[in-house]
């Protein structure tokens, strides 16, 4: 299947601004990227790096005026959704490979020590494995009420807990911070996300964010937000959590007067922009977050 995905990032600079953008699909065997392309206007240099998490990151420096960066692309995916294993086990601490140790410890947006009582109370005695992080997006998806503009960079997982509300961002947080804290790894991602097999929002496409959690040896896909297997999701980056994989990081402060966001089974939809004040409440700091 042949997904065209994209965005479009307007600023408007009043001095040179240092940026690092991550908005480039990963290169996976079930995801490849076909064709890309970058437009800039007024055309700037690009530098191209792979992060400690293995996410393509572009540098560059937004000069003074109006800038456009647009990137588009068309991603060959997998037909199939989500893999769903109900026999998958959770691993002993000591079974876990050295390189995952780190998604089972407490980061800046996922306080796993601060939720470790709730997180035992509420699933300690279940069945480890499948069933138990099925059940904590269960949980997380009936008890925060998603809703554009409730939180902000600075929000946690804690935070979203207490306030029972947020965006695909914080559903991702709070399920990652629960998995942490029942010692099983979890990893926070985002990506893009084609309205395929569902009705399309009311609202305009945006990036989306959901989690990996490693179980019987391997990585699985699981989305709180959304909580059921979706078709055409195309990975953008992956990390401890969003403090890793900010789309557009500032050293500075342009104004973002629009951003656009597309995802759509080829050919592509019409797609549409954010309105320019909600994209700019909710770019907090230099770090976009995902809805």
């Amino acid at each position: 299947m042949q997904i065209k995905v994209g965005c479009e990032f307007r600023y408007e600079a009043t001095w040179p601004t240092p940026a690092v953008m991550q908005v480039q699909p990963h290169q996976e065997a079930d995801q490849r990227i076909l064709h890309e392309a970058w437009q800039l206007t007024p055309p700037l240099a690009l530098h191209s790096y792979v992060d400690l998490y293995g996410n393509t990151c572009q540098r560059m420096v937004i000069p003074p005026g109006n800038q456009v960066l647009n990137y588009d692309a068309t991603i060959e995916v997998s037909e199939s959704a989500d893999e769903v294993a109900p026999d998958a086990v959770q691993l002993p601490v000591e079974a876990l490979p050295d390189d995952v140790l780190l998604y089972t410890l407490p980061s800046r947006f996922c306080l796993s020590d601060v939720l470790s009582d709730m997180a035992w109370q509420l699933f300690g005695t279940m069945e480890p494995g499948w069933a138990r992080v099925q059940a904590i997006c269960d949980w997380v998806h009936s008890n925060i009420r998603f809703q554009y503009g409730s939180s902000n960079s600075l929000t946690t997982a804690a935070d979203v807990c207490a306030q029972g509300v947020g965006v695909c961002r914080d559903f991702a947080h709070l399920a990652v911070t629960f998995c942490r804290a029942l010692n099983i790894p979890a990893r926070y991602v985002f990506g893009y996300l084609p309205d395929i097999g569902v009705p399309p929002p009311d609202d305009p496409m945006d990036f989306c964010a959901w989690m990996e959690v490693y179980l019987a040896g391997r990585w699985w896909t699981f989305d709180p937000r959304n909580n059921e297997p979706r078709v055409g999701r195309v990975l953008i980056g992956r990390g401890r959590d969003a403090l890793d994989v900010a789309m557009v990081t500032t050293y500075g402060s342009p104004r973002l007067a629009q951003m656009t966001v597309w995802a759509d089974a080829a050919p592509l939809a019409p797609h549409h922009p954010v309105e320019p004040v909600e994209v700019q409440t909710q770019l907090m700091r230099g770090d976009y977050q995902q809805g």
